[in-house]
């Protein structure tokens, strides 16, 4: 089975072209072999590029922990870059089918006639707390209690298609340094706390200015990711609802940097930011 390693801001999965063969019968196995960094090839999922009957193209992603998700914004934009690259599909503007729905993206291209840079129409975010899906109350839950393992966390939900949990912290909580990782250990307990019943994306964001955030995310069914393109934009809208930051956000995540846009004319949250090939490989099975 051939495969191609991509990132975006190092949130890297492994892409299987599925346009003219059939997909893998057991993708959920696959995903799990294929992305252990150990015994595998390394990554944070795999993604499969899938015909489409409403779309130019269809994407199914799944975790490295083998369950399927709705919806990558890294994924989407690596995505549309193999989709131009490979020559599967020469336009521009791309119209990508997705579990939360059929994206429009719009491809920028150097010099060299390849992708460097990818803005996506995420679409509007999802509010309801019922539709996110969350037993927090509010429309969206802003700011609302949880409790895990004995601490109390303020959190903002939004779907952007996928559910997330927004935090603001201060920045000494960002930090990375041995031997603890408090990203990595409260996010682990807050994806499966019991207000988010589908499991939950938790970010961990520092405000540096009404236009600009710095963030860390813990992924659902992934774990520490450099970068999660659904969580910016639900960073984004967090930000918005809460009184925190305009509509207009510079992300700062791990892996790089990320430009979101909530607009008030369409209600959608644009994001733009760059789509790496890395290599090509043959997977044994």
């Amino acid at each position: 089975m051939r495969f191609v390693k991509m990132h975006g801001l190092g949130n890297d999965y492994i892409y299987v072209d599925c346009t003219h063969s059939p997909p893998p019968s057991k993708p959920e196995e696959l995903s799990r072999r294929i992305s252990d960094r150990h015994f595998g090839v390394g990554s944070d999922g795999l993604i499969l590029i899938c015909p489409s009957e409403r779309a130019d193209v269809r994407m199914r992603i799944f975790n490295a922990d083998g369950s399927e998700a709705e919806m990558c914004g890294n994924g989407i934009r690596c995505l549309a870059k193999y989709v131009y690259d490979h020559g599967l599909v020469r336009k521009r503007s791309l119209r990508v089918e997705t579990g939360r729905g059929v994206l429009e993206v719009e491809l920028e291209v150097g010099a060299e006639g390849r992708v460097e840079r990818v803005t996506v129409n995420m679409g509007p975010p999802i509010l309801r707390a019922e539709e996110i899906p969350t037993t927090l109350a509010g429309e969206p839950p802003r700011e609302a209690p949880v409790t895990v393992a004995g601490r109390t966390f303020a959190v903002t939900a939004v779907s952007m298609g996928n559910p997330h949990a927004v935090i603001y912290v201060e920045p000494e909580f960002l930090k990375s340094d041995s031997p603890g990782d408090a990203v990595a250990e409260w996010g682990s307990r807050l994806e499966v706390a019991p207000e988010f019943p589908r499991r939950v994306n938790v970010h961990f964001v520092q405000v540096q200015s009404p236009h600009e955030v710095t963030m860390r995310t813990w992924e659902r069914g992934s774990g520490l990711t450099l970068a999660c393109g659904t969580g910016a934009c639900a960073v984004c809208v967090a930000g918005v609802v809460t009184g925190r930051t305009q509509r207009r956000l510079r992300a700062h995540l791990p892996g790089g940097d990320l430009d979101l846009h909530w607009s008030e004319a369409d209600n959608c949250v644009y994001m733009t930011g760059p789509a790496v090939e890395v290599f090509e490989g043959v997977w044994p099975d």
